[in-house]
């Protein structure tokens, strides 16, 4: 049986982790609002790229289909798998799931005959996939807390560049959505080609429509002039929806990984308030075992005395 000064070590050691917890928990939450407030700031921007993306296309037509990231290929070959996890760990089971994900389609798609190619956000991700023995394609860390666009647009870019120089003919975006502190959920959709992607913003809002018909009316009238024309235009518009699209995914991420590392953190400390109630009762009970070997001691020393 341990002694009470090491039972009372250990009290001392899981008060301190439990501080450690109620800290790392506040600095989530903290966080995981400002993510919050990113994502909403977002909107507006998604839905004016998906309100203008529609009227170049109808103003493209047919012209629009010959647009490289539209086209779909005859037989995919190779595949780039784009996992989003966090640089740091601490947040239950957010990075594992992505990469249980990701090597799940992976056997997928080479069980079907295709090559996979990863392209990974984030150090947990690279590291998995590094002992894992996988090559690793493209590596972007150091901003998976607080994504910018200028970090999505850099990885949009990168794929965009591959899949229309043909180095790959698929991207599937695999990463955790945010519902709230306590649920998130792995996500995974086609990126590109973005015949088979969500191309105006799945859970975006659509705009609001002008409340006064007579305005309503003469947007729909109106003649819009494009320069360059629609289809070169509708190619910058696609690459730079390919970013947002990338650029959402970073922003659900952080905010998934916050919210999983309060939740953590939360639980933590609820175990370590539970581990205190335990090792207080041993505390307790070893001292009580203490003071009766003591008392047996005295009573037997008095009694050796007295038989003497």
């Amino acid at each position: 049986m341990a002694t009470q000064k090491e039972v009372k070590n250990r009290i001392t050691s899981v008060k301190n982790i439990r501080k450690i917890t109620r800290a790392m928990e506040m600095v989530a939450a903290a966080r995981l609002r400002r993510a919050e407030q990113r994502i909403d700031r977002m909107r507006p921007y998604a839905q004016a790229i998906r309100r203008i993306t529609q009227q170049v296309a109808e103003a493209a037509g047919q012209a629009g289909n010959r647009v490289a990231l539209l086209q779909q290929r005859d037989e995919v070959k190779r595949v780039g798998i784009i996992l989003v996890t966090g640089d740091r760990g601490l947040a239950g089971s957010f990075n594992t799931q992505i990469i249980r994900a990701g090597t799940q389609l992976q056997r997928e798609l080479e069980a079907e005959g295709k090559e996979v190619r990863y392209y990974v956000v984030g150090r947990r991700g690279n590291s998995a996939l590094s002992f894992r023995g996988e090559t690793v394609e493209g590596s972007f860390t150091g901003f998976t807390d607080q994504p910018s666009f200028a970090n999505a647009r850099d990885i949009g870019d990168r794929l965009a560049a591959s899949f229309v120089d043909e180095e790959i003919d698929r991207v599937e975006l695999i990463y955790n959505r945010y519902v709230s502190p306590l649920t998130q959920y792995v996500r995974r959709h086609t990126l590109l080609p973005l015949a088979e992607a969500e191309v105006f913003g799945e859970g975006v809002p659509e705009p609001e429509k002008p409340e006064d018909p007579e305005l309503a009316e003469a947007h729909q009238r109106a003649e819009w002039i494009y320069e360059p024309d629609p289809e070169e235009a509708l190619q910058a518009l696609f690459e730079e929806y390919v970013n947002l699209s990338v650029y959402r995914a970073l922003l659900e991420s952080a905010a998934s990984e916050h919210g999983a590392r309060m939740t953590a953190m939360r639980n933590a400390a609820e175990n370590a308030g539970d581990m205190i109630d335990r090792l207080t009762l041993e505390m307790n009970r070893v001292r009580q075992a203490e003071i009766t070997q003591e008392i047996l001691e005295v009573v037997g020393g008095a009694e050796a005395l007295g038989s003497g």
